[in-house]
């Protein structure tokens, strides 16, 4: 998920000074991205993540259903000296039994759903923090998500920016909720084997759809507009692992119906997406001899390819990644068709260039020990937060939401990582 770097507040600036009003790209872009810019200093001497958002400061929100950017600035010089991106969209917050007719007594387990708000991308420049514009900025976007029928607001930070846990959790009400883990795996110079037990199979966007509304609907944070998802042009597609000699292949395919219908013992199914075209990032502070270390690694990668060895991408100068999303799966091993397409993911990123593949699951997803990925590049325990926006909704058997025990799984949107 993109985390929000925070940011806290102390008080020169008088309140009435701070005007926060909606970006504007015709006269705000040049200052937004100075501003990110002195955001990105990192700590001296330390490796640090920067990310180059191509020119569209909007980029991480405007495939959601709603988005809305706000920038603060100073009313007597019009500096821009913060900016915070929100979006809003319905997700699945729970999961209940309903009988389908009267004189069919069998249930099935539908989704609850509710209208959720994400916040991120909260920026103020350095010499402006501890002025309360970080806080002020938050209020305005919680307004505009109240007034838009959202429920809920959350967001995701990393666990150790103590500023950012502290202003959100001690200044603006959230919780902490949920701690995914973020896993990062390196694109090699050689593609990495398919097992040959293993027939991979691409899915239409349509075919994708019903397989996920089938399956995972009532997984937390399920995105009611999936079809929105699969069909956009970022989506690379959606790849379903079965065993070989199983029945199902490639050119007789019957359909997700079909399928579901009389599904293997086991199988698994994840989508790959694009960030590549969205945004890019560089690690920046890595001294001469990391750096050196790393071509070694890519030089003998590249010229002995069929020793597979995992070589060191280059992380040192602006790259792109491929985020795999939507995983899950059926079946005892499940976990080894999870691993046979992140292969495939691997080669298809390499195909296009990128230097990593990432993904985020549940901290208990019994998938993810599937899932190939560098410990030093990963994050065991992200930190998300959430707050409820007022008290007069209906969550039917869910309650509040934001005191529900997490579950196995859990969706990443692909449109907020």
């Amino acid at each position: 998920m993109g985390t929000v770097r925070e940011i806290e507040i102390n008080s020169s600036i008088n309140e009435s000074e701070i005007v926060v009003r909606e970006f504007d790209p015709s006269k705000d872009l040049t200052s937004v991205e100075e501003v990110e810019k002195r955001c990105e200093v990192g700590p001296s001497g330390k490796l640090s993540l920067f990310t180059d958002l191509l020119g569209d400061p909007i980029c991480r929100v405007r495939h959601s259903p709603a988005f809305l950017m706000l920038v603060a600035e100073l009313s007597s010089t019009k500096e821009i000296v913060g900016m915070i991106r929100g979006c809003i969209k319905t997700v699945t917050c729970g999961k209940k039994l309903s009988r389908n007719t009267k004189n069919d007594p069998t249930t099935k387990t539908l989704p609850i759903y509710t209208k959720v708000a994400y916040i991120l991308g909260l920026r103020v420049s350095p010499s402006h923090r501890r002025m309360g514009i970080g806080k002020k900025l938050v209020h305005r976007m919680e307004e505009w998500f109240v007034q838009n029928g959202a429920e809920y607001s959350y967001l995701a930070t990393e666990n150790d920016n103590h500023a950012s846990v502290n202003l959100f959790t001690n200044k603006c009400g959230y919780s902490k909720f949920r701690t995914p883990s973020v896993l990062v795996n390196p694109v090699f110079a050689h593609r990495l084997p398919v097992s040959n037990r293993v027939t991979l199979i691409k899915l239409s966007s349509s075919d994708a759809e019903s397989l996920y509304r089938r399956r995972f609907s009532t997984t937390e944070f399920f995105p009611r507009d999936i079809d929105s998802v699969l069909n956009n042009s970022l989506n690379l597609g959606t790849f379903l692992a079965v065993p070989r000699g199983c029945g199902y292949t490639q050119p007789s395919w019957p359909g997700a119906d079909q399928f579901l219908f009389d599904p293997p013992e086991s199988w698994a199914v994840l989508s790959v997406w694009n960030c590549k075209d969205v945004f890019r990032l560089e690690v920046r502070g890595a001294s001469r001899m990391r750096k050196t270390l790393a071509k070694t690694t890519r030089i003998l990668d590249k010229f002995l390819p069929f020793l597979r060895l995992p070589s060191i991408p280059e992380l040192f100068r602006p790259f792109g990644l491929h985020f795999l999303y939507g995983l899950g799966g059926e079946g005892p091993s499940a976990a080894k068709f999870v691993k046979a397409l992140c292969a495939h993911a691997h080669n298809l990123a390499k195909e296009g260039g990128c230097s990593v593949v990432a993904t985020e699951v549940a901290n208990l997803e019994p998938l993810k020990v599937g899932v190939p990925h560098w410990k030093r590049l990963s994050c065991d325990e992200d930190l998300w937060c959430i707050k409820r926006l007022g008290e007069d909704y209906s969550d039917g058997s869910v309650g509040d939401w934001t005191k529900s025990p997490p579950g196995l799984s859990i969706f990443v949107d692909p449109r907020e990582f």
